[in-house]
Parts: structure tokens; sequence; C-alpha cells
């Protein structure tokens, strides 16, 4: 693993599914003019197939668990409501 590299992004700008693939877009904020919100700028893309998507968010959803019992997140209960 010396090899390993690191990325950092602020998001995901966008997901889409195209040419039987899944794709992340990771963007992060770049500054603007004084006073300015930073706007997003595509920096990475992910492709994987559907089974690894999938076998991501199970593992993005049994991190959510664990930090929702740890108490460092919070569930927002008014997201449900507005659905």
């Amino acid at each position: 693993m010396a090899d390993r590299k690191e990325i950092y992004a602020d998001g995901i700008g966008q997901i889409h599914f195209a040419g039987a693939m899944v794709r992340f877009d990771f963007v992060t904020l770049q500054p603007q003019a004084e006073g300015e919100a930073p706007v997003p700028e595509s920096s990475v893309r992910i492709i994987m197939p559907p089974q690894g998507f999938l076998s991501a968010y199970n593992s993005m959803e049994q991190l959510i668990n664990k930090l929702l019992e740890a108490g460092i997140l919070q569930k927002n209960e008014n997201a449900k409501a507005k659905k």
C-alpha cells in the first residue's frame, strides 16, 4: 500500500448511470472574488459497476449507522416529513 493515493473532495457533484456503469463526479469548492460563494468544480470521477456501487452503498450505510450510534451524526426527522 505504499503507492496509495489520497484524494480530497468537498462532495459529490453528480451521480449518474451511463454505459452500464455508475459514475460519481466529485467536486472541490473553488474560491471566487471576495464576498462571493465558492463554486464547485469537478475534480475526480470514480466509475464502478452496479455491484460495486451496491457494495459501496452498503458499506456507507453501515458507517452511517455507527456514526449515529456514536452520536457523531443525528437523524433529521424533518427531512422524512417533507417526502
